[in-house]
């Protein structure tokens, strides 16, 4: 099996290819095949819900104080909270420097995109944040593909489950098997992929064009370099100062999901994967459960980056550049609306707009003359997010003493290779209860 998925991958990357090929030349039929990326997205979005939903029961089920779930969500928020002010930092020191957006002209189809994308963000909120982690229902926290409503109920659910002790078991036993079977629907999905990919990288492809890559150059290669550094730099120090892990071995662990990211330009695709494979390398499911979910809303380093470069951009293009306070400013705006963002391919764009009609009306035009590279700049912002959410997980390990740092040297070597077929550990597991981190055996 693991030789017919590394097949599958190869596959993508013709896949993508090709629609690249079939958007510069025959752009008209590559917009046509936009379905079939949006299906393939929405067939992975239908099972993270029930995915959040059994890891989070389990990992928090199978802890007997309540106190360690709540150390672990605490040192969560406090690291999402300090990277994502390093990450506006980051921004804003970039956009001054390079100062992009001058001489570009605003166009009157420019200021007509630009307020379609100001009317989709101007009712973002903090208020309507908050009440929207609250389902309707138990079960429609699980059906409405919303990451913070499954990640609550999940919650709910699993210290429910603590409190029942003994009596608990059953269900216990019955929300992993029902977990194994999930991941084995999401297995069968991933066949799927090079249909997606090609679909969805034809239509960006041509819809854009080159014409609108070679205009706004500049700003879409500073946002790309800004992200690597972010990540190789800042990301990676961090990670060998804690973790001793080496960046390089833990991305290109993760290749996989990185490609499936740049192919469909959202990191929700990935987000089943990246629990499981926390899993696999040695973070505990507690962890694992609740740092992923919660980082896919609250930790966005990329999404950061691309909100502070792309306000400068604009405030230089039109001619209203921007103080530092005012950057400050809107910016942290900026930063609260945009939370629960990170899944949805544009996302950031909306929050953009919304976040300067708001407070600067004038610039909210602007938005238009980034409207066509968006898309490139979200592949960037998606593969940055997830970046930092799969650091995040092992940090948060890490400093929670639930991290087999043994059993992640022996996975990035390549001894214990992830299963594909199943994205679980071996079915031994279904007998012993949740996994523990295996123990390396010595030499005879």
């Amino acid at each position: 099996m693991r030789d017919r998925t590394r097949y599958l991958y190869l596959a993508v990357i013709v896949a993508v290819v090709l629609g690249i090929l079939v958007g510069f030349i025959w752009p008209d039929v590559g917009k046509e095949l936009k379905p079939l990326g949006t299906g393939f997205v929405a067939l992975i979005q239908m099972v993270i819900g029930p995915i959040i939903f059994c890891t989070i029961v389990l990992g928090i089920g199978s802890v007997r104080q309540a106190a360690q779930v709540g150390k672990v969500g605490g040192l969560a928020l406090g690291y999402f909270i300090a990277m994502s002010t390093v990450a506006l930092v980051i921004g804003l020191i970039v956009g001054n420097v390079i100062d992009p957006g001058s001489g570009l002209q605003l166009t009157d189809t420019a200021r007509q995109a630009a307020e379609a994308e100001a009317a989709k963000g101007a009712d973002a909120s903090t208020v309507d944040f908050l009440l929207g982690i609250i389902p309707e229902t138990v079960v429609s926290a699980l059906t409405d593909g919303s990451v913070l409503q499954a990640l609550l109920v999940a919650l709910l659910a699993g210290f429910a489950l603590q409190a029942m002790g003994p009596k608990g078991a059953p269900i216990l036993r019955g929300v992993e098997h029902f977990q194994r079977l999930v991941f084995r629907i999401l297995a069968m999905i991933m066949w799927a992929a090079p249909v997606g990919a090609f679909g969805a990288i034809a239509a960006v492809v041509g819809a854009t064009g080159i014409e609108a890559l070679k205009s706004l150059a500049i700003i879409m290669v500073a946002f790309y370099v800004t992200c690597v550094l972010f990540v190789g730099v800042v990301l990676g120090t961090i990670l060998w100062l804690v973790a001793r892990i080496n960046l390089w071995s833990l991305l290109r662990y993760l290749g996989r999901e990185f490609l499936l990211i740049l192919s469909t330009s959202s990191s929700e695709t990935a987000l089943p994967r990246l629990i499981a494979k926390m899993e696999h390398l040695g973070v505990s499911k507690t962890v694992a459960g609740i740092t992923v979910p919660t980082g896919y809303s609250f930790n966005l380093d990329g999404t950061a980056i691309y909100l502070t470069m792309a306000t400068l951009f604009i405030a230089t293009a039109t001619g209203s550049p921007l103080e530092f306070g005012e950057q400050v400013a809107l910016l942290l705006f900026m930063m609260i609306a945009s939370k629960g963002a990170a899944g949805v391919t544009g996302a950031g764009l909306a929050t953009l707009a919304g976040g300067l009609q708001a407070h600067r009306p004038e610039l909210v035009d602007g938005v238009g003359l980034i409207v066509g590279i968006d898309r490139f700049m979200s592949e960037a912002r998606a593969l940055t997010n997830f970046a930092g959410n799969a650091v995040a997980t092992v940090l948060v390990g890490t400093w929670t003493g639930e991290f087999d740092r043994d059993r992640a040297e022996r996975v990035l070597a390549g001894q214990a290779p992830f299963d594909e077929a199943t994205l679980l550990d071996d079915d031994d597991a279904d007998e012993e209860g949740p996994r523990e981190p295996a123990k390396e055996l010595s030499p005879a």
